[in-house]
């Protein structure tokens, strides 16, 4: 039997209503993966990548699937390898250019790594045209116009699981190390409903990309008698078919663009209509409003149950003070006048038979009403979903007896895995009188387990806070007046505007810092300095104070022509030069060092690709390139050492280029520096002589570098373009 009559209503609680020819869930990271895998492996006409992250470094396959694999399996040489294979076929990579509470998880200069990782016909775009404070949360890739995955997961880090999830996994690694286990769903579609994803995904890049997308490939067989398209992934057959379907988007109210909350009318409108059970399963829920639809919901309907799994540990202060002090409010709002063993809140955990214990983490945005609507998204139930986020659901209709039982089954399946029971052993449950209490009782004792959510043991602050107006915002953090009044969302700033303000920052505090210390440390200043030489002059000490004095000076970023001068005029136009290059050298060496520990533990991870191309400059002009810089006051001098030291360019190497770069002009600041004492001393011709001879000469050696730096420059580029024709 087939039942037509659904919610859908275009233009309210969705998009679009439309059909798939076949659908299929897939549960937890390493199924969605492998899939994706597969039908990128496929791919002939076009991929596009919508996405919160999209990190190159992600392996998609893993153990036996990784070792038999054909194409690579890490995703920027997967897309590399087909886009390569196939110099026809169009990829294009559109991902959220994020804020700075993000940097730590995600890869910096995404931009420009997959640009250098990938031909040509991959194009990457940053979308920073979301709201500030908002994200942009869709997660969407459609294959060849014929196949799309959509859903809650990204290809990020901290995401890879199997659907075991075992209490440790020596594949479950991050950045910061191994990350517990983690739960997620995704799905892929075919049939009429891909074209909408391929409209959506199109006007997506045109609002941020100079060029226009490859032309929708209106050849594809996406009708409902098709067949399973040719890029479907192998090993997950449809489990869906020809369903009934709708997208509901959340787009907020951005610059030329109508905003839609069509997720949250959904929802609601979902939550009216249940009359026996809802399953939700889902990362965050804070949305007041969905807890009081659910719990009007449930006093209409005796015979209604509702279950919620979400998480149980939150991330940081900003989660726990955010979403986890919200979460309380919900839950007593849910929960109000409610038997409690209809409706339960609840987290997912394991102890094993070692007694190690693991939680859950949630990352599913997933609902199930009765037997007839499946709703997989992108859309937590939190403020910033229904509002702030772009975001988009799909809601599938049980229109016909086969499509009603698979929302049953995946509803089932999703329960058996969190509780630790077996698929066969769920039906049973929800025949009794109270289905939720029933599933919380007599699970697995070494086994997954469902437990009621106390979010009291993290926080007692359910009130509003700063944290939740900055994380779970219902509109945009700062918004601009116009011309005519109206008030414009002001947009995320972008990832290059953060960091020259953060690299802005960070000049000005230590401009502060040295200001204050030239201020208030009395012995920091050319006055005391050339006191504590003075006395070290004509003395076994001599050389071990300058040492000293450069060391301690180049940490303090204290100016080096101030010390070199200081030095020539106390110890003369010889031995000055001499103590002033083996301080310069032994301060540039400790500095080098100290960048290039510093440089290992993290530079050159947040530089990314520019450190590597102004490292690979370095190495190629090697000590002519470190000895010109020495020579040109382009830079501080303690700067250029930690610079130095995070490059891959040898201690010897940079310490020669800094031999011939300060000596010279060392000897002119001897002359200089002498003559300046002389005259103060015994004014005279030649002591005034010496002191323009000095100036003169100190010009023209910093001419002269500049000269032979162009020259080097200019022979080295001929060379290597000979020897690229000769090798024609």
């Amino acid at each position: 039997m087939v039942t037509k009559n659904n919610i859908f209503t275009p233009g309210e609680n969705c998009w679009v209503s439309s059909e798939a020819r076949y659908v299929t869930p897939l549960i937890d990271c390493a199924n969605y993966y492998k899939a994706l895998h597969n039908a990128i492996s496929k791919a002939q006409h076009s991929i596009f990548i919508v996405g919160w992250d999209i990190d190159s470094r992600i392996r998609l396959l893993r153990g036996k699937d990784e070792e038999n694999a054909e194409a690579p399996s890490v995703v920027s040489d997967l897309l590399a390898w087909k886009a390569e294979q196939n110099p026809d076929i169009k990829i294009y990579l559109l991902r959220w250019d994020s804020s700075l509470a993000f940097f730590a998880q995600r890869e910096m200069w995404a931009k420009e790594v997959w640009e250098e990782k990938t031909p040509d016909n991959v194009e990457t775009q940053l979308d920073d045209t979301i709201p500030m404070g908002g994200s942009q949360h869709q997660k969407i890739i459609v294959v060849d116009d014929e196949l799309v995955f959509s859903g809650g997961m990204d290809i990020s880090t901290n995401r890879w699981d199997t659907r075991d999830h075992p209490v440790q996994s020596e594949e479950r690694q991050g950045p910061d190390g191994e990350y517990p286990p983690l739960h997620d769903v995704q799905m892929v579609s075919s049939g009429p409903v891909v074209k909408d994803f391929a409209t959506l995904v199109r006007w997506r890049w045109e609002r941020v990309a100079d060029s226009e997308p490859i032309a929708l490939r209106e050849e594809a067989d996406t009708g409902l008698t098709a067949a399973k398209p040719r890029t479907w992934p192998d090993d997950f057959p449809p489990e869906f078919e020809n369903v009934s379907c709708a997208l509901a988007r959340t787009i907020p109210f951005m610059d030329e663009v109508e905003p839609a909350q069509e997720v949250r009318t959904m929802l609601l409108d979902l939550i009216n209509l249940a009359e026996s059970f809802i399953y939700i399963e889902n990362q965050f829920t804070t949305r007041q409003e969905i807890a009081e639809a659910l719990n009007k919901r449930l006093k209409a309907c005796p015979n209604l149950h509702v279950i919620l799994v979400s998480s149980y540990e939150p991330k940081g202060k900003f989660e726990c003070e955010a979403f986890w002090a919200s979460r309380i409010e919900f839950k007593a709002i849910l929960e109000k006048g409610i038997d409690p063993k209809r409706i339960r809140l609840t987290y997912s955990s394991i102890e094993d038979m070692q007694g190690r214990k693991a939680y859950k983490r949630i990352h599913s945005k997933v609902m199930t009403v009765d037997d007839k609507y499946l709703v997989i998204g992108s859309s937590n139930l939190s403020n910033r979903s229904m509002t702030l986020d772009t975001e988009i659901d799909v809601v599938l209709h049980g229109n016909s007896e086969h499509n009603r039982q698979q929302i049953l089954h995946v509803r089932n399946d999703l329960l058996a895995e969190h509780t630790g029971r077996k698929l066969e052993d769920m039906p049973a449950l929800f025949d009794t009188d109270y289905p939720v209490d029933a599933l919380m009782q007599g699970q697995i004792a070494h086994g997954y387990v469902l437990t009621e959510v106390r979010d009291e043991v993290f926080t007692n602050h359910s009130v509003k806070n700063v944290f939740r107006s900055l994380s779970d915002p219902e509109e945009p953090l700062i918004s601009l007046p116009t011309l005519d009044g109206a008030a414009l969302p002001a947009r995320n700033p972008r990832r290059r505007s953060i960091m020259i303000m953060l690299g802005i920052a960070v000049i000005a505090i230590l401009g502060g810092l040295m200001f204050w210390a030239s201020q208030s440390i009395s012995w920091l200043s050319s006055e005391s300095i050339n006191d504590f030489l003075e006395k070290s002059r004509g003395t076994y000490f001599a050389l071990p104070t300058v040492l000293l004095v450069y060391v301690v000076g180049g940490i303090l970023f204290f100016p080096v022509t101030v010390l070199s001068l200081a030095v020539a005029a106390i110890f003369g136009p010889i031995w000055g030069p001499i103590y002033g290059i083996m301080g310069a050298l032994l301060s540039s060496a400790i500095l080098f060092g100290i960048g290039k520990l510093s440089g290992n533990a993290g530079l050159r991870k947040i530089g990314g690709p520019k450190v590597e191309a102004v490292d690979e400059k370095l190495k190629k002009s090697g000590i002519v390139g470190v000895a010109a810089i020495r020579m040109l006051p382009i830079a501080p001098f303690s700067l250029v050492n930690l610079v130095a030291g995070i490059s891959s360019i040898g201690i010897v190497q940079f310490l020669i280029g800094t031999f011939l770069g300060m000596f010279p002009p060392m000897i002119a600041k001897g002359l200089v520096g002498d003559s300046i004492t002389q005259i103060f001393r015994n004014p005279s011709a030649t002591s005034i002589g010496y002191l323009v001879a000095g100036i003169v000469l100190w010009g023209l050696m910093i001419w002269g570098s500049q000269k032979f730096a162009r020259y080097y420059q200019e022979r080295k580029q001929k060379t290597a373009t000979d020897e690229k024709e000769c090798a024609a």
